[in-house]
């Protein structure tokens, strides 16, 4: 794809992106229930700065956990397309067509529906298995990614799981942009990196009373061959 066409794939992912801002409401295909995009999606304040970083750190292999309503995706999206082609995003996530124990279809598909509507689908590998499943899948393939952005499960340990492997997965000084940095458990599990991996806290951010982020880089990959017996409380 020429420049010309990269203006062009952009512009149509801005446009979608900014109409579900808009609206703030999608209609799934699957089931054409309405749903509200926000508060689980992320606000354009967030998305603005997790697009931004992508360009900052030039990235051209990022990961995701938590596809949702896709609309991180797009800011992701995005900026891989301002670097130029042969980017790549691997999203996770389970519920993109299934339900939680006892809910109906969260998505219904919406997510991908968007990526579809905005032309990037194809720019998109997704895994709908639980995060704890994929991320270590991709350690055992060798994948490597320039930044990941979490915001899957909010339960200290699915947070804990995600954040130890994405910065396994991310280069040396990469960087892990964690959403909902607000609510005690991400928060915990940010603790833990900073504290017993030499993470370090490079942004953070708020956007209204439902969303906070925190921008993580990482160190070098030897810290995860640290004595067994090392360990600081946090």
């Amino acid at each position: 794809m020429g420049a010309v066409g990269h203006d062009e794939a952009a512009e149509c992912v801005r446009s979608v992106r900014e109409r579900l801002v808009a609206e703030g409401v999608t209609v799934a295909g699957i089931d054409g229930r309405a749903r509200d995009v926000f508060p689980v999606a992320i606000g354009e304040v967030e998305g603005s700065a997790l697009r931004d970083r992508v360009v900052a750190e030039r990235a051209r292999e990022t990961l995701e956990v938590g596809l949702g309503f896709g609309l991180a995706t797009l800011f992701v999206c995005e900026g891989l397309l301002a670097l130029g082609p042969d980017a790549r995003h691997v999203a996770i996530d389970p519920y993109q067509h299934t339900s939680l124990p006892g809910h109906r279809t969260l998505f219904a598909g919406a997510g991908l529906a968007h990526l579809e509507e905005a032309g990037v689908r194809d720019l998109v590998e997704l895994h709908e298995e639980e995060s704890q499943i994929v991320l270590p899948r991709l350690l055992a393939e060798g994948r490597r990614f320039d930044l990941a952005f979490v915001d899957g499960s909010h339960r200290f340990e699915s947070v804990f799981v995600d954040l130890v492997c994405a910065g396994r997965l991310v280069r040396e000084h990469g960087v892990v942009f964690v959403d909902d940095a607000h609510v005690r458990s991400v928060r915990k599990a940010v603790d833990f990196c900073t504290s017993n991996l030499a993470w370090s806290v490079e942004d953070e951010g708020t956007e209204g009373a439902e969303h906070a982020w925190v921008v993580l880089r990482t160190g070098t990959a030897d810290v995860f061959h640290r004595p067994s017996d090392e360990f600081t409380d946090f």
